[in-house]
């Protein structure tokens, strides 16, 4: 069984993911860092190439052969839930935690980031947040068995929440 943590980027998927491996003894694998890895080129890069349903391609890929893996956290991007079948997939062999944030927490934290490019084009970064986050937020209640709000959470504390929600479940 794994741990899947799902989410808008800036929400703490990938601080909570190691800490939280660390604390149960089990891997952690970004999802995006295996996309990198199989591609060999950066995320922007393969956005460039391919577009953006070739980067969903890649990403559903990952997602299949991390669900049949045991004994990982698996943090995932923030579209991974644009998918249904990748959320079918990794939620069959998977408790999914939805790391949930306002808006403005969001921005603060990931603003200058340039790691991913726009999802929408012509928009301020905040108004591109607050519509990507919409339009998600009923695929991200759907997917996910149980939800943290990380607003005013610090990543220990979390992380915390994440491994008391593991241990309630009998792991």
């Amino acid at each position: 069984m794994n741990i899947v943590l799902i989410g808008y980027r800036g929400t703490g998927k990938s601080h909570v993911g190691r800490l939280v491996g660390k604390r149960l003894k089990m891997g952690c694998i970004s999802m995006d860092g295996r996309i990198v890895e199989k591609a060999g080129i950066a995320i922007p890069e393969i956005v460039q190439r391919y577009g953006w349903p070739g980067f969903r391609d890649l990403e559903s890929e990952v997602a299949r052969e991390l669900a049949g893996r045991d004994n990982l956290v698996i943090d995932t991007g923030g579209g991974v839930i644009e998918r249904p079948e990748n959320i079918e997939v990794l939620g069959a062999n998977g408790l999914v935690v939805w790391l949930k944030a306002s808006v403005a927490a969001i921005v603060a934290r990931i603003q200058g980031g340039t790691e991913r490019p726009a999802l929408t084009a012509g928009k301020s970064f905040t108004d591109e947040v607050a519509e990507v986050l919409a339009r998600r937020t009923p695929m991200y209640q759907e997917a996910a068995t149980f939800e943290i709000d990380t607003d005013a959470c610090g990543v220990q504390e979390v992380a915390d929440q994440v491994v008391a929600l593991w241990h309630a479940r009998g792991r």
